[in-house]
């Protein structure tokens, strides 16, 4: 062997073994971190706000108070973030809040749903019941008149200071996949409505001031209040134009403030991406 080989030889091993002392080269390293709205994670947005959390991965514990419902039916299905809360005809699921959620004065209420349309009556997303009157102290619902293009979407919220019904808004588009809803107020005066992050609608109540729910009770997921059995409530029963969601409930968020319009759109965006 020439001494000219031996050098290539020994250069080849020099260069073999330098290379296997570095880590391939991974351009996604490089990338700057995802942010929105200067927010990298949902669970970023005002955490000291954050009052509860059902994220439904498996369970159905809120996070916030490490506090499980009671299950009535449901199972899980893939979410818009792991998995979700799936529903059942005559099926839903109970949650016994605490003052965080009963003492509430201003509020926001974040969550996901994908659902078939609703041929069978409303269907109640979420209600915070009140155990005396026929409506909850918060209600979020599909309401009757759908089409297979449209859903119509109603808000309720009760206080001691009166009542305030927010719809029926028309949302285009959302049976069968995943639609972000998102309902505020500011604790004086104001309600907003959000689709998909998107203001779609801003009420203005005279004589509101801080909330004060009356008579609270339970919290329902996939049903109203007068579904359950028994009812949640004195004044009514099952009703033959009311149903029950079947399809999926995920990210449900509260929240002890009206959050600003840039962070429930952030929040939306990055839930999406699954943040």
């Amino acid at each position: 062997m020439n001494f000219r080989y031996q050098t290539y030889i020994l250069l080849a091993a020099i260069t073999l073994f330098a290379s296997s002392c570095y880590k391939k080269f991974d351009a996604d390293s490089y990338k700057p971190a995802l942010s929105i709205g200067g927010y990298t994670a949902a669970s970023e947005i005002a955490p000291g706000n954050l009052v509860a959390y059902w994220g439904f991965n498996g369970d159905l514990t809120d996070s916030v108070s490490n506090t499980s419902c009671d299950n009535h039916g449901t199972s899980f299905t893939t979410g818009i973030k792991g998995s979700a809360l799936k529903g059942a005809d005559k099926a839903y699921a109970l949650f016994t809040p605490g003052t965080s959620i009963t003492g509430l004065k201003a509020f926001t209420i974040s969550l996901w749903v994908n659902n078939p349309q609703n041929t069978n009556g409303i269907v109640e997303l979420l209600s915070l019941s009140n155990t005396k009157s026929f409506w909850g102290n918060i209600d979020i619902f599909f309401e009757n008149g759908s089409t297979d293009t449209k859903a119509v979407l109603k808000m309720h919220v009760a206080s001691s200071h009166g009542e305030a019904w927010l719809g029926n808004y028309d949302v285009q588009n959302v049976w069968g996949r995943w639609t972000s809803f998102a309902l505020s107020y500011n604790g004086v005066d104001s309600f907003k409505v959000y689709v998909n992050g998107l203001r779609i609608a801003t009420q203005v109540v005279t004589g509101g001031g801080p909330l004060q729910f009356v008579s609270p009770g339970k919290m329902v997921f996939g049903t109203s209040q007068f579904q359950t059995v028994p009812s949640l409530t004195s004044e009514a029963t099952a009703q033959d134009w009311a149903s029950y969601l079947t399809g999926g409930l995920d990210e449900v968020r509260i929240y002890n403030k009206a959050l600003e319009e840039a962070d429930v759109s952030a929040l939306v965006k990055l839930e999406g991406r699954g943040k």
